[in-house]
């Protein structure tokens, strides 16, 4: 039986039996949490139709089903050992250990995020974070990756990159945390993290097919998509900052006061910043500055004040929409600019947060307390966000790149197409499914006589080489 009660409110109550101790679970603390967890789910698959929209029809489906993959994939592996390594309270000040495998002992004792909801709440609600970060890096593989090896990747990169970030973020052991790093909810762990690694999968992949020409000159196959997404990221930001409060308070309300006025800002400033060039009111352009503000206003939303939002969305969609020139003077292909809005993004987020976090809104929730930023005078939190926000990019990075380099070496699992599967499209050559009935190759390949006699270039590009030079009337390949 477990050792609960309930009280005459309907209030959990769970004594400790080595202490004495008693807590109390407020069903309305819980319920917000539970809700929360169900807004940032969402938030998963509105990132593969965000993802989808803006790449081509041909490997349209393969990023909605690479946002359903992610989820079932970490859900094991969270499961399995992912929040034990996360957030087991006897680990060290850099991963966890296995005190919690398999969800041993995790049900009714206090959360080590927050004594108001029992460890069971706080589990699935930080899976969902755990899940939707993985997907974020995998934009960076794009129109030119294979699904399988993905599986394995998700997994390794989940206990190998996330676990430890978030662990030293987020767990009171954890070094960042011991030195009172401000991360509301994921400006390190979750952002910072994803845009590093996708920065690693693009160099690692190399340039896609007809980089630098107008073959990639492409715009988003289908912007409705891309709003679409739009609408269900900002929808369950609600729940990946309010919800991180942990509780119904006003620290929770002014989390989504904040989250919901930085993205505003964001996407009208990146919208702008646009049509200074094209003269259109682009609803890409929009949706991406919303995104960028809502991941710079991330690890401060429970720290700083609406006027400072203001400042969080313009930076935001500034510094991310220029940001994404990036890859053209370094010469990457980030196909999605995961590095431009999420990497740097998240740096964004935490130098505000460490200059605009104040006291007196932590303490919203009645029981946080802190030294501030710099508007309270507290000078060396500067410092240790940018420590913070280095140590993850370096880590991130350096550690995706290990990761690929060894499934290279695999058998099975090298994840790279050849050129031939890459004409083809992902939808067609690893799933035979499409998100439309049809897909329109001719645009993409330019007189080549037949579709699949590209995929011959894996077994035999002389052959290809051949064929394409005679039924091509220039012989260009």
């Amino acid at each position: 039986m477990v050792n609960i009660t309930y009280d005459a409110s309907g209030s959990i109550v769970w004594q400790d039996p080595d202490t004495g101790k008693i807590f109390v679970y407020n069903p309305g603390d819980i319920a917000w949490t539970l809700a929360s967890m169900a807004l940032v789910f969402i938030m998963i698959p509105g990132l593969g139709y965000f993802y989808s929209g803006l790449l081509r029809r041909k490997n349209a489906l393969s990023m909605i089903y690479l946002s359903v993959m992610t989820i079932a994939v970490v859900s094991f592996q969270w499961f399995f050992w992912g929040f034990s390594l996360t957030f087991s309270d006897t680990g060290s000040s850099f991963i966890g250990d296995l005190k919690y495998f398999g969800l041993k002992g995790v049900l009714e004792k206090p959360s080590i995020g927050s004594a108001r909801v029992p460890s069971i709440v706080f589990c699935i609600y930080q899976l969902m974070f755990a899940a939707i970060t993985p997907m974020l890096a995998l934009g960076g593989f794009a129109d030119r990756a294979h699904l399988g090896p993905l599986l394995a990747f998700v997994f390794a990169w989940s206990t190998l990159v996330y676990d430890p970030i978030a662990c030293w973020t987020w767990n009171t052991n954890g070094w960042s945390a011991k030195h009172g790093s401000y991360d509301f909810a994921g400006g390190t762990p979750v952002h910072i993290s994803s845009g590093s690694a996708a920065l690693a999968i693009s160099i690692y992949l190399g340039k896609r097919r007809g980089y630098g020409t107008e073959a990639l000159a492409y715009k988003p196959h289908n912007t409705t998509f891309v709003v679409l997404g739009t609408v269900f990221l900002w929808f369950g930001w609600f729940g990946f900052n309010g919800g991180s409060a942990l509780s119904a308070n006003l620290r929770a309300a002014q989390a989504s006061i904040v989250t919901n006025l930085a993205a505003s800002v964001g996407g009208l400033t990146w919208m702008l910043w646009d049509y200074r060039i094209e003269r259109k009111w682009s609803a890409v352009g929009f949706c991406s500055g919303a995104i960028a503000g809502l991941v710079a206003i991330t690890p401060g939303s429970g720290f700083v004040g609406s006027p400072a939002a203001v400042l969080f969305g313009f930076m935001a969609g500034t510094v991310c929409n220029f940001a994404t020139q990036l890859k053209f003077v370094f010469g990457y292909d980030d196909s999605l600019d995961v590095f431009a809005s999420h990497a740097i993004g998240g740096i964004v987020g935490n130098i505000l947060t460490a200059i605009f976090a104040q006291a007196s809104v932590a303490g919203f929730d009645g029981f946080t307390i802190i030294p501030g930023g710099w508007l309270d005078g507290h000078w060396i939190q500067l410092a240790w966000h940018i420590a913070d926000s280095c140590a993850g990019v370096s880590y991130s990075f350096t550690m995706t790149t290990i990761i690929l380099w060894i499934m290279h070496y695999i058998p099975g699992l090298r994840i790279r197409v050849p050129e031939g599967v890459e004409i083809l499209g992902i939808d067609e050559s690893d799933m035979g499914e499409f998100a439309y009935d049809y897909v329109a190759m001719e645009p993409e390949l330019k007189g080549v006589s037949y579709v699949s006699s590209a995929i011959r270039r894996e077994s035999d590009p002389e052959s290809l080489m051949k064929e394409r030079h005679s039924s091509s009337p220039t012989g260009i390949h």
